[in-house]
Formats: C-alpha cells, structure tokens, sequence
C-alpha cells in the first residue's frame, strides 16, 4: 500500500516522523485532504488538526496553532509554531483559557480584536483536537 513520510515540527520539537496513509489539516483556504502522490502543496495552516491515519489503520490526532505544510508527492511536512499531541492536552486547562478569551472579547479587554480572536480559536481548535483523541483512544 502506497504511504506519505510525513514530518511534523514545532518551534521546539519534532513531534512526529514516519509513514502515514493519509492526512487532513486546516489550510488557510480550507480543509485538506491528502493522499500519496497528491500534487505539490504550500500553504498556510490554521489552528487546528492535523489528523493522520498510519499504516496500521489506527489513527493520531496533533494540533497545531498554525504555521505551514507543504506537500509533495510521497513526503509531507508541517512546520507548525505550536504542536501538541491530542493525547497531552488538558481539557479542564482548555475550557478556562476559553472561558477567558470569550470573556475578554465580551468585556473588550485588549485592544488587539484579531489577536483575542485568535486565542479564543486555538483553545476551540484544542479542544476538538484533545476530543477526537478521545474518541480514537476509546477506538
């Protein structure tokens, strides 16, 4: 069966390196699904998931806080400035950095609208990471 290297690295580590049988992330424009020998690819990503599947058929969920992927026919990489395996998440963690981000939104604390913006969607990107790697886990 035809698989992808792909390579996932953070501003501080690798995160993850070996043969996955396909991918989904969140481009700039949109979600991406990948497949070997998909077309050459660079583009921005977005705080979100990157969710792969590995030759094994089991399934592993990273988030990501943005950064870029670039695709080529059998490698992926994805240089992200924040990565994190759903696994390590903390969901209580989580529920308050969100409740305190919508909060400054309402109370407009910041001055910076897009930056606020910004934290309240990696803590829901975070939350749906940490629970579809609930779900995998229970699988």
């Amino acid at each position: 069966m035809a698989t992808l290297k792909l390579t996932i690295v953070s501003a501080e580590k690798s995160i993850f390196e070996g043969e996955v049988k396909s991918l989904q992330a969140t481009g700039s424009e949109g979600e991406l699904g990948i497949l070997p020998g998909h077309v050459p690819l660079l583009t921005a990503i977005k705080p979100g998931i990157v969710n792969f599947t590995l030759e094994d058929g089991t399934h592993q969920v990273i988030y990501v806080s943005g950064g870029f992927l670039e695709v080529q026919p059998h490698a992926v990489i994805v240089l992200a400035d924040v990565a994190i395996r759903g696994e390590e998440l903390d969901r209580e963690r989580i529920l308050e950095a969100k409740r305190q981000a919508e909060e400054n939104i309402i109370a407009k604390n910041d001055e910076n609208y897009d930056m606020m913006i910004l934290r309240l969607a990696q803590e829901i990107a975070k939350l749906r990471a940490y629970e579809l790697a609930e779900k995998v886990r229970k699988y």
